[in-house]
């Protein structure tokens, strides 16, 4: 089995714009320098919000380095950025949006979700880009639910694959560096034996029920287990049932530094990255909506 490094309880609430009231369970100045590539992950929700016209969200803002990944499981999500990416991603959908060398982006609620109200719940991951790749270009990817392989697990559960591989089945992201990005389900009264690479760190995190993991630890909703290096073997089981996002890969052994939207290798780097937003260089948003 892998061994159970810490366990983590989620911290107090915050508000990311209007839209996302987020619970950031790791963060790139804390848990994330330990298991970089993975550099911070906001729980957001769940979430009732009232039918509304207004636009809830976040508007324009920049991020160099890194990519975000968003997984929607309640709700709709509208991205714009200003390479022209965007679209609208609801439930069992995802985003991934690499950063790079400079984006500008917004996020909102979609408007049909925003005039009809209802529960909202995401994930919103950062992956850490390689020293060689943090120049690249931005791009942007939508990953329908549907496309996403689905494999059964004992008892009635399912393992969904965004990024890596199990079973001979590979999530369809593209990414920089290898990484294993799965969300999934153990069906109440089940125990589930995963096979992760060796030599991958991981992270698990319940977001939905109470998750026991290697016979070991017990993890409530939106509570976190950092995994070592060492074995391979995952135990998962659920008496009620639960849902979970699992991740892991092999570790990034760079500098992380980052000041607010960015993250570098150095400061002299974060220095520039904030020159460059100032000076233009992130190119610019398409048209505002009406």
């Amino acid at each position: 089995m892998k061994p159970i490094l810490s366990l983590h309880a989620p911290p107090a609430g915050h508000w990311v714009g209007d839209g996302f009231p987020v619970r950031s369970l790791f963060t790139y100045n804390g848990l994330g320098q330990q298991i970089n590539p993975f550099l911070l992950l906001d729980y957001a929700g769940p979430t009732h919000f009232a039918p509304t016209t207004e636009r809830r969200g976040i508007g324009q803002h920049p991020h160099r380095g890194f990519e975000t990944v968003t997984i929607v499981y309640h709700g709709e999500v509208e991205h714009r950025d200003s390479t022209g990416g965007g679209g609208t991603i609801g439930p069992g959908d995802v985003q991934w949006m690499t950063a790079a060398s400079g984006i500008l982006h917004e996020e909102f609620h979609a408007a049909s979700f925003a005039r009809q109200g209802g529960l909202f719940e995401m994930f919103q991951l950062w992956v850490n880009l390689p020293a060689a790749h943090k120049s690249a270009q931005p791009r942007y990817q939508t990953l329908a639910g549907a496309t996403l392989p689905v494999q059964a697990l004992p008892g009635g559960g399912h393992l969904r694959l965004i990024a890596g591989e199990h079973g001979g089945a590979r999530g369809p992201a593209l990414t920089f560096s290898p990484m294993n990005v799965w969300d999934g389900r153990i069906a109440a009264g089940s125990t589930v034996d995963l096979t992760l690479p060796e030599g991958h760190i991981a992270a698990v995190v319940t977001r939905r029920g109470i998750l026991q993991l290697n016979d070991a630890a017990t993890l409530d909703q939106a509570h976190l287990a950092h995994l070592g290096l060492t074995g391979t073997q995952l135990r998962l089981g659920s008496r009620e049932g639960a849902d979970f996002l699992l991740l892991s890969a092999p570790p990034l052994t760079e500098t992380v530094v980052g000041h607010g939207p960015f993250v570098m290798n150095d400061s002299a780097e974060i220095r520039q990255a904030y020159a460059d937003f100032r000076a233009g260089r992130f190119g610019l948003m398409p048209a505002t909506h009406a």
